[in-house]
């Protein structure tokens, strides 16, 4: 774990919690991040199908990070998804680049702009971050939409930016600077 950057051990969301990554935690992140509308708007790291090997290999990797934070969201005593910072460097060392996902039955229920919302606030009062961005593909209007509902501001179109599934598509860039506030819960 870096010093520099603690991991929280338990961050009150409201709807959900967010906790570190445990290894009991195997079959509920096989149960939500097996599924090909998961992944469709994941970078490639994240895989489909998401087999029992990636899972252990995922859990197992939580437990040596040192660069980036790696938070299940909770719902009810069950991992159903993940939120995750990872740590800018050397010149960009002010910054970071944040990214979630959700087990698809629980979309559109808040969990993300909640995870979002605490991660986020944790983080800019706890750590020397002016910065907190992320890239979404343009064909995941969902996320946007969380994203905008968290006080990030859109700041650009990396155009052709990514291939997913054969597709190219758009980036879109989003940040939210030290001192914006959320702009409504």
């Amino acid at each position: 774990m870096n010093a520099h950057h603690p991991m929280p051990t338990l961050l009150d969301a409201g709807r959900c919690r967010l906790r570190p990554w445990r290894r009991d935690d195997l079959d509920a992140l096989l149960r939500h991040a097996d599924d090909p509308e998961v992944s469709r708007c994941l970078r490639d790291r994240f895989p489909s199908p998401y087999t029992r090997a990636d899972g252990e290999w995922f859990l197992d990797d939580c437990q040596r990070l040192g660069h980036e934070w790696r938070l299940a969201i909770e719902v009810d005593g069950e991992a159903v998804g993940g939120i995750g910072l990872r740590f800018g460097r050397d010149e960009e060392r002010g910054g970071a680049e944040i990214g979630y996902w959700l087990g698809r039955r629980h979309w559109g229920r808040g969990l993300a702009r909640a995870a979002v919302t605490a991660l986020v606030e944790h983080a800019f009062a706890t750590l020397p971050l002016h910065r907190i961005h992320t890239t979404v593909f343009a064909n995941n209007p969902a996320s946007m939409r969380v994203l905008e509902h968290c006080g990030f501001q859109r700041e650009g179109v990396l155009r052709a930016a990514v291939i997913k599934r054969g597709e190219v598509l758009d980036a879109v860039v989003y940040a939210r600077l030290r001192d914006t506030p959320a702009a409504r819960r």
